[in-house]
């Protein structure tokens, strides 16, 4: 069966199992929903991903697939694919052999996003591009270290490398979640920063990357696709999460940085995201922001109360969408027979032990 709205709307759901039930695909049919992010109780094996995939773009084919597979701590697929270490042991790396770890994080970008695309996943939420100021257990490892030309460069030798596999890029988690301690999955983080502090350290790797121009590999323009932002609220700019702030979303990052990418909204059940009401208003609070997209995962009652919301809205669709899709197919037999994938998982592999 295949139901095409032939554009995708502004909500990001999840599904439950490891196979799409009758009842799912239904609700996968609604205009509103543009996306669907999966998560490790989605993931048995390669098979069974693909077979996910499939079922999921059997209903529509222009619903977006993501996943987080950061490496470290954050990858979602782990049985059949290739282990990918934590960013921060990249980092680690470059701070002794610069090139040796660049030409690593360049193969690392392609390998993840090629393993990923050849079983039908069109994103992963990737990179961080967070500062690791050892005070964020949240972010700790999955940043490329706390120097910001470190990060800024890594960072876009991974991009490059999941451009090369066809992959869009979402840089996370602006304008920087690492000097807050509280975790934003559990609490609401503040950051008691002027705007200027944050402006000249945190934000910089945003801002750098979004200047920065593509090497138009598989037709991306640019090097930063997509971002995220946090649901941290920096009290000296604004009373709202970045993630429900026009000040951010719109004077900062849209005016003043000139980003013309994708804006996902982070969670909107995490507890960080608490302060703006129901789950409808979250989402209602997100859209007006300046978001995208809205991601309501691991709630199952709460996304289906967005999407009603939605539908009485009458929300147009999201034209990035189309932008954000992978930009070729891969066969996995193939890709593992490609010396450029061995070379790189035996590399990645003696720093994921």
């Amino acid at each position: 069966m295949s139901v095409s709205n032939t554009a995708a709307g502004p909500l990001m759901l999840d599904v439950e199992g490891l196979q799409l039930t009758s009842a799912e695909a239904k609700v996968l049919e609604r205009q509103p929903v543009g996306g669907v992010i999966l998560f490790a109780r989605n993931y048995a094996d390669p098979e069974q991903l693909k077979t996910l995939t499939q079922a999921i773009h059997e209903v529509r084919p222009e619903l977006l697939i993501a996943i987080d597979q950061e490496g470290g701590r954050v990858q979602r697929c782990r049985e059949g694919f290739t282990r990918i270490p934590a960013m921060g042991r990249i980092g680690h790396l470059y701070e002794n052999s610069p090139e040796q770890a660049l030409l690593l994080a360049r193969d690392c970008g392609w390998l993840l996003a090629s393993e990923l695309i050849a079983h039908g996943v069109d994103i992963s939420f990737a990179p961080v591009l967070d500062l690791n100021r050892e005070i964020s257990q949240v972010i700790g490892d999955r940043s490329f270290g706390i120097d910001v030309d470190q990060v800024i460069t890594l960072a876009k030798a991974l991009m490059n490398g999941m451009h090369e596999a066809g992959m869009a890029t979402t840089g996370k988690h602006f304008p920087g979640h690492g000097a807050v301690s509280a975790d934003s999955h559990l609490t609401v983080p503040v950051d008691e920063r002027s705007f200027e502090q944050i402006s000249s350290q945190d934000l910089q790797p945003f801002a750098q990357l979004i200047d920065a121009t593509s090497e138009k590999i598989q037709g991306f323009d640019k090097v930063l696709d997509a971002l995220m932002p946090a649901h941290v609220i920096y009290n000296q700019c604004d009373d709202l999460p970045a993630g429900f702030s026009t000040f951010w979303l719109q004077q900062v990052l849209r005016q003043q940085l000139g980003f013309t990418g994708m804006i996902f909204s982070d969670d909107l059940s995490m507890e960080g995201a608490g302060v703006a009401g129901s789950y409808p208003e979250r989402a209602q609070a997100a859209i007006e922001a300046g978001c995208d997209m809205v991601l309501v995962c691991n709630h199952p009652d709460a996304a289906r109360d967005v999407l009603v919301w939605m539908e009485t809205q009458q929300l147009p669709s999201v034209p990035g969408v189309v932008a954000m899709k992978a930009k070729k197919t891969v066969d996995i037999d193939t890709l593992r027979t490609d010396p450029r994938w061995l070379r790189t998982k035996q590399q990645l592999d003696l720093l994921t032990q």
